[in-house]
């Protein structure tokens, strides 16, 4: 039973460093309604570039802002691609995903790994700040909350803004901004650059937390983020206001992590988890589907009422 709560701990642990990178998927997915790819290569570009700093004695901190300079850059890119050069969204994104796997490289040195153990990451130096009674779980979680409410808190402030509800209503309805005077390439490239800012950074807490970067540590990133942002839609709804809705995204990572954490303990191999997680998604975006069966006749029924 100690093991269990062990493993959950270290699993809602690492889902709150991940649901940052969820806040990402969301910003093009839910609100650009936009399919962006490059989220693999932009969370293992954070990784790179923190652990490539941390490695040179450089602080933890400086290295997470950089990461999520690298991001911008890498969302920039792929947003120019789309909206400029008129390439698919899609497509677009796979050309920055796989461009970056040869920038990560570069950036780690051509090495496919960088281990930080020994050296101070961000967790290290909390070690000093919390009681020593927290474990590794307990202190990667306290990091990864106070970011969390960092970021959404921000996030909330900014889409709240006059450039943040252009960027909302391009995803809505982009014809209708232009009708108004809007720049919706201009929005693209913003949200685009916000959402991979966001995935990097999460990629260099990621990779601080577990004490290496890997070159494929972002391999499907873009699945799990959307399994994260359904999870969390699925359970918590859009009933409140955006902030909300925010918070259930990441709360829906701890979810997930922590499904999976339960399913590997109960035998499931770690080389099903890709299955597992595309059939969670597939199940999740089915519901509607599902659902409009049974509430039909219930409205009808009403109606008759």
């Amino acid at each position: 039973m100690g093991g269990l709560l062990l493993s959950v701990q270290s699993a809602a642990s690492q889902g709150v460093l991940w649901g940052i990178m969820t806040l990402g998927v969301f910003i093009t997915f839910r609100i650009l309604n936009y399919a962006d790819l490059t989220v693999d290569g932009s969370f293992a570009l954070g990784g790179a570039v923190s652990a490539i700093i941390i490695a040179g004695g450089k602080e933890p901190l400086l290295s997470l802002f950089v990461a999520l300079l690298a991001g911008l850059a890498a969302g920039a890119v792929t947003g120019i691609l789309n909206t400029k050069l008129k390439i698919p969204a899609i497509l677009s994104g796979i050309l920055s995903m796989i461009a970056l796997y040869s920038i990560n490289l570069t950036v780690m040195g051509g090495k496919a790994n960088i281990a930080m153990l020994g050296l101070d990451t961000i967790f290290v130096k909390v070690q000093y700040l919390l009681p020593s009674s927290f474990n590794r779980a307990a202190e990667s979680l306290s990091v990864g909350l106070a970011f969390a409410v960092v970021v959404i808190t921000i996030l909330y402030w900014f889409f709240g803004t006059q450039i943040g509800e252009l960027i909302r209503a391009t995803g809505n309805n982009e014809y209708m901004v232009r009708a108004l005077g809007g720049n919706t390439d201009t929005m693209k490239i913003l949200g685009l650059m916000i959402s991979n800012g966001l995935v990097a950074l999460s990629g260099g807490l990621v990779a601080q937390s577990q004490g290496y970067a890997d070159v494929g540590m972002g391999s499907g990133a873009i699945v799990i983020g959307l399994a994260s942002v359904i999870i969390g839609e699925v359970i918590f709804g859009d009933r409140f206001n955006f902030y909300y809705k925010m918070a259930s995204v990441v709360a829906g990572s701890v979810i997930y992590r922590v499904i999976i954490a339960i399913v590997l303990r109960m035998g499931l191999k770690s080389t099903d988890l890709k299955l597992f997680t595309a059939i969670i998604v597939a199940v999740a975006l089915a519901i509607p589907v599902i659902k409009k069966p049974f509430i039909k006749p219930k409205i009808a029924e009403r109606k008759a009422r």
